[in-house]
């Protein structure tokens, strides 16, 4: 055997050793972990109530309401089954803190909501944070009541759609559009195309839409309450939560504890929004990394996105 061959065959054997050792590390690396999951889990149990005391059921809706985040339907819908389900509470508090997102999101949400409370007849208020806008108002017209700090953004009652247009970059950079689409509206709203009043008459239609949607909601919802007239309350337009209860977007201005002590007479309250454990987050990392994109969902308007705000 030459010198050659020697060496090419222990450097061969020398990676595959590497290889079984790092394999057999990121083994050693998941069991363990998964070991600790585990027992942290049997040693520290979930939130619950350990008083006889009467309590409510809480619920909490933060950040922006989008597929995917802890603020959606997938994530939001089960832990209002189970808060509704507790016969024990007195009833239903959802401490909301989001800027708005998806319309479809957040009606989902809110349309689970009612149809939750008539199920199960309890009482649905809910206390606001730092922000109660678009779309997280939308979800907070489906309660009772709703009450506000002083200085929370509440409101911002319609519907926007952003994008980009790029028609002016593409021609300084001497690049040519080659576009073919089967039907004469799949093209609509691209962005490296010059708008036009067809688009612009179209997608003015679809905001109106989903703005008087939305208007109708909060109407019923905050039935015989509004005080402010419609063109200013749903103008798109935003205020702190002392001008929006003066308005009568919401009920007052109170923090979680207030609304405990005088809304439901209780001190305590059961959290049913308890992040997942370290096994779920695991698993849910995986399952997005395993996930592949559907091909049949291509947009011929990429960077658009509508969202209630």
């Amino acid at each position: 055997m030459s010198d050659t061959s020697f060496n090419q065959d222990l450097i061969k054997s020398l990676l595959d050793d590497r290889k079984r050792d790092r394999l057999w590390r990121n083994i050693r690396f998941i069991v363990y972990v998964l070991f600790m999951a585990a027992f942290l889990s049997f040693l520290i149990p979930s939130p619950t109530i350990t008083t006889k005391q009467p309590y409510v059921a809480l619920v909490r809706m933060t950040g922006i309401i989008m597929p995917g985040q802890t603020f959606s339907a997938r994530t939001v819908i089960p832990n209002l089954i189970d808060a509704f389900k507790d016969k024990q509470a007195r009833g239903v508090v959802l401490l909301i803190n989001s800027p708005g997102g998806s319309p479809v999101q957040a009606s989902i949400i809110h349309d689970k909501i009612i149809q939750l409370k008539h199920q199960y007849h309890k009482e649905v208020i809910v206390v606001a944070e730092d922000m109660l806008a678009s779309g997280a108002y939308l979800v907070a017209t489906a309660a009772d009541k709703i009450y506000v700090n002083p200085d929370t953004i509440t409101g911002s009652i319609g519907v926007i759609m952003e994008g980009f247009g790029f028609t002016d970059a593409i021609k300084k950079l001497g690049v040519s559009r080659r576009v073919f689409t089967a039907g004469t509206n799949k093209d609509r709203l691209d962005s490296f195309l010059p708008l036009n009043p067809t688009d612009v008459a179209k997608v003015q239609d679809l905001l109106n839409e989903a703005h008087e949607n939305f208007i109708e909601d909060v109407i019923d919802g905050r039935s015989g309450k509004l005080k402010g007239q419609r063109d200013e309350l749903f103008s798109g337009d935003f205020w702190t939560g002392k001008t929006a209860a003066k308005l009568g977007l919401v009920d007052g201005t109170a923090d979680l504890w207030t609304v405990l002590q005088q809304q439901f007479n209780v001190e305590h309250y059961k959290d049913y929004s308890v992040e997942p454990g370290l096994i779920a987050m695991l698993i849910r990392g995986t399952e997005s990394a395993l996930h592949l994109p559907d091909l049949g969902e291509v947009t011929s308007a990429p960077g658009l996105r509508a969202e209630l705000g």
